[in-house]
């Protein structure tokens, strides 16, 4: 099938129609009390297989978490508020803040998916040790490695999250301000250990 362009934008270069595939996405079996999903895509890419849209399908899934990823370079690392004048300053910042925004969304996830994982996948030794003792008020951190869930709650505790079991978990938003305040502890526990490389 083909888009015709608006009739207030004939005037323009793109006045002609743009041939398009439509993929309907129907889930079959839904989870029990979930209605099913049901998407409607239009793309301008190629279809010739049964693969090719099964192929699409699944990009489309990750929608969400890229809006996710959105929002944290967006709201998180304020990155519309740089106001960077030269083009090659932006790029760098965008390549620095998408490390930070891939960083939160990588604990945050992880720690959903995989909630026997030791936190030391994702955080470095200090931090976790930093977060231990500022949760649980003590100068000892413990011999065994928490969880990567149990230290993520901890750290949106950090950000505000209440913990209520209606509060389900926590997400990248109060994990990211658990995160800037955590940094200001793993600095301080730095300091007292007398080096930083964690205390090695």
């Amino acid at each position: 099938m083909n888009i015709s362009p608006p009739k207030n934008h004939l005037q323009h270069s793109f006045n002609k129609p743009v041939p398009v595939n439509v993929i309907l996405a129907e889930e079959v079996s839904p989870p029990l009390k979930e209605k099913p999903l049901c998407w409607l895509l239009i793309t301008t890419l190629p279809i010739t297989t049964f693969d090719d849209a099964l192929q699409y399908v699944h990009w489309y899934s990750f929608r969400w978490l890229i809006e996710r990823f959105h929002y944290v370079l967006k709201n998180g690392c304020k990155i519309e508020e740089l106001q960077l004048e030269k083009m090659d300053r932006l790029r760098r910042a965008i390549a620095t803040y998408s490390i930070i925004a891939w960083r939160m969304l990588q604990i945050t996830y992880e720690s959903r998916k995989n909630t026997k994982v030791l936190a030391n996948k994702v955080l470095e030794k200090h931090e976790w040790e930093a977060l231990y003792c500022i949760t649980y008020k003590t100068p000892v951190p413990p011999k065994e490695i928490p969880t990567l869930h149990e230290a993520v709650h901890w750290i949106a505790k950090l950000g505000g999250f209440l913990g209520r079991k209606s509060d389900g978990e926590p997400g990248v938003k109060v994990i990211w301000r658990g995160f800037s305040k955590l940094y200001n502890y793993v600095d301080m526990w730095l300091l007292l250990k007398g080096n930083g490389s964690g205390g090695e």
